[in-house]
């Protein structure tokens, strides 16, 4: 449960201390988010001792209506309440716990902090960008956990300058959405990755490459390899191996090569391109490299 926890209070949730009192947990959703709200009270409230989501309309002149609409839940005083209290509060205001989040994110953890702080960004049905507000959080906190998703996931989130983390390669994005997507409440399908079709492949188009690899013609070349893309589709169906390999490996690309692709190898492209989030480019370093293994 402590990942749960920990997820919700890299989130929206936070520990309150009144003077002289014991600490309460507590976290607060906007109306239309109801539905995660009853479910982060059901889940949490088998570990700690929490009461029922409550209604809370507050006069806000700023908003269009004058107000707005939440609920929010809190706690009862407890035991381990007050050990999370200690841990995540050691000087009366939240300090990430670079232990306890090492020792209990899971993607769980990183599902439920998406949920209540995460945001898809999309073109149409493409996804572009993936937003986590950490902008409470002091830059190093938030160095801390560029790192820490780095090293655990292999994601590469930028920092910008509202001090949130962001992620815009599109095979990360894919890969983030793979890992959250099965403990996404159905109240946030919003965040999930949406159905989409990818434009067909173009017959001539231009494949920007490593410069480790040199071509001397590269439509025969290119094509010769695109015989290795049956085993690459076979390959990204186990997607944590497969993105562990290909992210270790992502270069910069600095040479490129017009080609035209044969039309036996467009589908699969299209297939690979519409699974992993990899460009047509990517996709073919990727042939070029199994070869290599």
């Amino acid at each position: 449960m402590h990942d749960l926890i920990c997820g919700k209070l890299l989130g929206d949730g936070c520990l309150t201390k009144e003077q002289n009192r014991k600490p309460r947990f507590q976290f607060t959703h906007c109306i239309k988010d109801k539905g995660w709200s009853n479910y982060c009270y059901e889940q949490l409230g088998e570990s700690l001792p929490l009461t029922p989501p409550k209604y809370r309309k507050l006069i806000d002149s700023r908003m269009k209506l004058g107000y707005t609409e939440s609920f929010i839940v809190q706690s009862r005083t407890s035991i381990d309440i007050s050990f999370l209290y200690e841990v995540w509060y050691p000087s009366g205001k939240k300090e990430l716990p670079l232990s306890y989040i090492g020792d209990n994110f899971t993607d769980r953890s990183l599902a439920w902090w998406y949920q209540d702080d995460g945001h898809l960004k999309l073109d149409g049905d493409i996804p572009r960008k993936i937003i986590l507000s950490t902008d409470s959080f002091s830059k190093e906190e938030n160095l801390f956990l560029q790192h820490f998703l780095q090293e655990k996931y292999g994601f590469r989130f930028s920092l910008d300058g509202q001090n949130r983390l962001l992620l815009y390669d599109q095979f990360q994005i894919y890969h983030f959405l793979y890992l959250v997507e099965p403990y996404l409440h159905d109240s946030m399908n919003r965040k999930k990755r949406p159905t989409h079709r990818v434009k067909p492949i173009a017959a001539r188009t231009t494949v920007y490459l490593p410069d480790e690899i040199i071509l001397a013609k590269p439509t025969k070349e290119v094509n010769s390899q695109y015989s290795k893309l049956p085993l690459i589709i076979e390959a990204a169906k186990n997607q944590d191996e497969f993105f562990r390999q290909n992210i270790a490996s992502h270069q910069i690309p600095t040479k490129s090569y017009q080609i035209v692709i044969h039309p036996n190898y467009r589908e699969s492209l299209q297939e690979l391109k519409l699974q992993t989030g990899l460009t047509v480019s990517q996709l073919t370093t990727c042939c070029f490299r199994m070869e290599k293994d």
